[in-house]
C-alpha cells in the first residue's frame, strides 16, 4: 500500500519546489541536466532512461569503491570466486532478496539477464557478450559465469549488468523498445509516485532487503536544463544532492549559506574530444583518420585555457599522450611522454607546420585547409546544450583550430541527443567523458577496446586496434602486478602513438549538497566512497545509504 505524501507546490523561477509536510523524509537531488524528462526506466537504455534507474531499482550485485582501491561492497551478492584458470566466475547471491512485487530473487534471475543481453546485443551495453560465454543458476542463491578466456578483471563488468526480473521481462516481446512503465526492482527506491517531464518523485521500496538502513523515504528529481538554472536553484537552497558546475562556487553557492552548502571535489573523469573516423563527410573522414591531423588538432588546443578560465580552474590539465591523468600517474610510461608528449603541448606554429608536411593546404583559397587529397574539411563540435563549461571548452578548441586553419564550429544538441548520435555515429567531432576505475584499465578499455566502438558512447571514435584489444584483455588475464604494468606500459605506447582520442584534461567529481535537511554527506572529511549522484556511479548508491534526514 502506498504511503500518502502531502505536498504544497509553488513556483520559484520556473521551478517546482517540494515541502513536505508529512512524516516521510523527501531529498531532492540533481544527477543530470534535460529539458525534460522522458518516462523510461529501461536500466539498458542509455540515451533516454531514467537517471536514478540504475542502482536505486536494480541494485547491483556488489559495489566496488573505487575510492578504496576497489573494496567490494556486497549488495544483492554476498561473495565471488574465481576458478583456478581464471575461465570461471562463481557469484553466491543474498538469501533472502525479494523483487519489488514481492516475487523471489534468485540466481535464474542473474543467468536470465546475462542471456537477455547476450540475445539482444543493443542491450550489451558493456560488451559481456565478448566476455562471458555463459551464465547458470547452480542452485538459488549461486551463480556461475563461465568466461571466454582468463580473465581476473571479469567481476569489474559482471556487476554492471542490470539485474531485471525474469518473471517480467520473459514477456516482452521487444526488450529493447520497452520502456519499463511500472518498473520491478531489488532497490531501494522503485516507487514512483509522481511523473511529469518537469518532474519526478521516486519512493521507497516496501520490500527492500536493506530498508532498516534507509533512512530517505523519497528522491525528488526537477527538471533543471542548464547550468545557469542549475546555480540558481543550489543558490536558493532547493537542492540537497547535486553534481553540475557552478561558477565561482566560493562566492555563488557557499556564499549564500556558508553553514549548509558544501562541496567536495574528488578527482574524476577523463575528458577529450572524439573524432568519429567513420564519419560520413569524405573530407572530414580523411582528416580524421590521419594520425598526423589528430596531433594537430591537439597542438592548437590551450589545455589551461580550457581549465583555467572555462572550467574557473576545477578540472586538472591532461597532457598525458595515452590521456593516462594525473590520478593514475603511477603507472605512467615516460617513455611515451618523451616520445610523443609535444603533440599534447600547445603549439600553433607547431600545428601548422605539422599539418604542412602532412599535406593538408588551403587549396580554393578560403582561409581554410582541405586534405591531401583536395577535400574540404568542416565539421560541428557536438557538446550537451546548457553544459556551460563544456562549451566554453568547446569555443576555444574552435578559436584553436580556426588559428591553425581548420574550418569548426559549435554545435549544441540536447543531452539525449548527445548521447544518442555518439552511439549512432552521427556526428563528426565531440566532447566526451570517461568514468574511471580502480586502475586505468577501465577507461581505456572503455573507450578504445573495439567491442565497446559503436556500441555505447565511450566508443565514439570507431578506431579499432587488435593489438591493444589483445593487451587490454591480456591485463587481467594474470594477477602478477609487474605483468600487469609491463602490460598497462604498452597499453599506454599504442595510445600515445595513434592518439584515437584527444585529451584536455580531468574532470573533479561534480558534487555539492546541502545540509539543513540531511546529514551523513560524504565529504573530505567522511571520504567513505565517490560522492557524485551522476547514473553510471553505484557508489551512489551507499552514499544514499548513509543520509539521514534532520528531525524538525
Amino acid at each position: 500500500m502506498k504511503r500518502s505524501l502531502t505536498v504544497s507546490v509553488a513556483a520559484a523561477a520556473g521551478l517546482l519546489q517540494i515541502q513536505a509536510v508529512s512524516a516521510e523524509s523527501v531529498l531532492t537531488a540533481l544527477p543530470v541536466q534535460r529539458t525534460a524528462w522522458i518516462e523510461n526506466y529501461n536500466p539498458f537504455n542509455q540515451s533516454s532512461r531514467l537517471p536514478s534507474v540504475n542502482d536505486f531499482i536494480y541494485e547491483p550485485l556488489i559495489v566496488f569503491n573505487t575510492l578504496k582501491a576497489g573494496e567490494p561492497n556486497y549488495r544483492l551478492a554476498t561473495d565471488y570466486a574465481y576458478g583456478e584458470d581464471l575461465k570461471s566466475l562463481t557469484v553466491t547471491l543474498r538469501d533472502g532478496v525479494t523483487w519489488s512485487d514481492g516475487e523471489a530473487f534468485t540466481a535464474q534471475d542473474v543467468a536470465f539477464s546475462l542471456d537477455l543481453v547476450k540475445q539482444h546485443k543493443a542491450l550489451d551495453i558493456y560488451g559481456l557478450d565478448k566476455i562471458v560465454a555463459s551464465a547458470e543458476a547452480v542452485d538459488d542463491q549461486t551463480v556461475r559465469f563461465q568466461l571466454h578466456e582468463a580473465n581476473s578483471g571479469a567481476i569489474y563488468s559482471i556487476v554492471r549488468l542490470a539485474v531485471v526480473p525474469e518473471h517480467i521481462w520473459s514477456g516482452i516481446e521487444d526488450p529493447v523498445t520497452f520502456t519499463n512503465p511500472d518498473p520491478v526492482g531489488t532497490g531501494p527506491l522503485t516507487e514512483i509516485r509522481r511523473f511529469t517531464p518537469q518532474e519526478y518523485i521516486q519512493c521507497r521500496n516496501e520490500n527492500y532487503w536493506d530498508a532498516e538502513t534507509l533512512k530517505v523515504d523519497c528522491m525528488r528529481f526537477p527538471q533543471i536544463a542548464t547550468n545557469d538554472q542549475a546555480l540558481a536553484a543550489a543558490a536558493r537552497g532547493e537542492l540537497d544532492w547535486m553534481g553540475s558546475f557552478l561558477p565561482d562556487i566560493e562566492k555563488t553557492f557557499v556564499g549564500k549559506d556558508p553553514e549548509n552548502h558544501k562541496y567536495w571535489f574528488p578527482a574524476g573523469s577523463l575528458v577529450a574530444f572524439n573524432v568519429n573516423m567513420e564519419s560520413k563527410n569524405e573530407g572530414n573522414r580523411e582528416a580524421f583518420t590521419d594520425v598526423e591531423f589528430r596531433r594537430a588538432i591537439s597542438m592548437s588546443f590551450d589545455r589551461e585555457a580550457m581549465v583555467d578560465i572555462a572550467g574557473y580552474g576545477y578540472p586538472t590539465i591532461n597532457q598525458y599522450p595515452s590521456g593516462l591523468g594525473q590520478a593514475y600517474h603511477s603507472w605512467n610510461n615516460p617513455e611515451v611522454d618523451a616520445k610523443y608528449g609535444k603533440f599534447t603541448r600547445y603549439d600553433v606554429e607547431g600545428a601548422k607546420a605539422l599539418l604542412a608536411e602532412a599535406g593538408y593546404t588551403d587549396t580554393d583559397g578560403d582561409g581554410n585547409l582541405e586534405t591531401p587529397s583536395g577535400k574540404n574539411i568542416s565539421f560541428d563540435i557536438m557538446v550537451p546544450n546548457g553544459w556551460t563549461d563544456w562549451i566554453n571548452t568547446v569555443q576555444l578548441a574552435v578559436e584553436g583550430l580556426t588559428a591553425v586553419g581548420i574550418d569548426a564550429q559549435v554545435a549544441t544538441p540536447e543531452h539525449a541527443v548527445w548521447a544518442e548520435n555518439l552511439i549512432t555515429g552521427n556526428f563528426d567531432m565531440a566532447m566526451n567523458a570517461y568514468f574511471t576505475g580502480v586502475t586505468p584499465h577501465y577507461h581505456f578499455d572503455l573507450g578504445l577496446h573495439s567491442r565497446h566502438q559503436g556500441k555505447t558512447r565511450f566508443g565514439a571514435t570507431r578506431y579499432y586496434n587488435e593489438k591493444l584489444d589483445d593487451l587490454l584483455d591480456g591485463f587481467f588475464k594474470t594477477v602478477d602486478a609487474e605483468k600487469q604494468r609491463a602490460i598497462m606500459n604498452d597499453v599506454q605506447m599504442e595510445i600515445g602513438r595513434d592518439m584515437p582520442y584527444i585529451a584536455v584534461f580531468n574532470n573533479p567529481l561534480w558534487y555539492q549538497y546541502n545540509t539543513k535537511r540531511f546529514t551523513g554527506f560524504f565529504s573530505a572529511e567522511n571520504p567513505q566512497a565517490k560522492p557524485v549522484v551522476h547514473d553510471e556511479t553505484p557508489e551512489r548508491l551507499l552514499h544514499l545509504l548513509s543520509l539521514r534526514p534532520i528531525e524538525d
